[in-house]
């Protein structure tokens, strides 16, 4: 959703690989190997969380039936995750929802 694709794709190619791993484990049911629940952005939004090289992001919610929307990705460059991330999350998550409405 919005920029995440082209912000994933500024990520070094080792950690693009590993998103996509993580996202493909999503895809199949699995979990991802290191995540945690994002209850702040909304029900069902979840990080996955990617150490090499450096900390990276995303938070994507998988629990609608048609597909595992990616909200947002960055990289995290401290303990807490900046508001402006969040926030990011946050809108791409209402707007996901305004879709799922209209499409009902």
């Amino acid at each position: 959703m919005g920029s995440s694709y082209r912000r994933l794709l500024e990520f070094p190619k080792t950690t693009i690989r590993q998103i996509g791993y993580q996202l493909g484990k999503v895809q199949k049911g699995e979990e991802p190997t290191d995540w945690k629940p994002m209850s702040s952005i909304g029900p069902g939004a979840m990080e996955i969380r990617i150490h090499d090289p450096h900390e990276h992001r995303v938070i994507y919610v998988a629990k609608f039936e048609d597909a595992v929307y990616v909200l947002h990705t960055f990289e995290k460059k401290t303990q807490k995750t900046a508001d402006k991330d969040l926030n990011i999350a946050r809108t791409a998550y209402a707007e996901l929802k305004r879709n799922e409405t209209k499409n009902s």
